[in-house]
C-alpha cells in the first residue's frame, strides 16, 4: 500500500472525524486491501472485503462524517487496523 493510501485509511480512522475525505480514495483504498467494489442501484457502491460486505451511499466529492463512520465500522469488521497493519 503506497503512502497515499495509507493517508487516507489513516484519515478514515482519525479523531475527530474528517469530513474532508474524496469517495474515489477510499475506494482506492478498499481496492488496495483486497476488496471488491460493485455499483449498485440508486448511487451506492458494494464493497466486498475478507468475507464482510456492506452498501455505501456514492457522493461524488467528499465522505459526510456519518459515511466516514460507517466505513470505519465496516474496516474494523474486516479486521483492518490501520496503527498495526499500515503505518503511516
Amino acid at each position: 500500500m503506497n503512502h497515499k493510501h495509507r493517508k487516507v485509511l489513516h484519515a478514515l480512522f482519525a479523531h475527530p472525524v474528517s469530513a474532508n475525505i474524496a469517495t474515489r480514495a477510499v475506494e482506492a483504498v478498499f481496492k488496495e486491501l483486497g476488496g471488491e467494489i460493485e455499483q449498485r442501484h440508486g448511487g451506492r457502491i458494494g464493497v466486498r472485503l475478507n468475507d464482510h460486505f456492506a452498501e455505501f451511499a456514492h457522493h461524488d466529492h467528499s465522505l459526510t462524517p456519518n459515511l466516514v463512520r460507517q466505513v470505519r465500522k465496516f474496516l474494523e469488521g474486516a479486521g483492518v487496523d490501520p496503527g498495526r497493519d499500515y503505518p503511516l
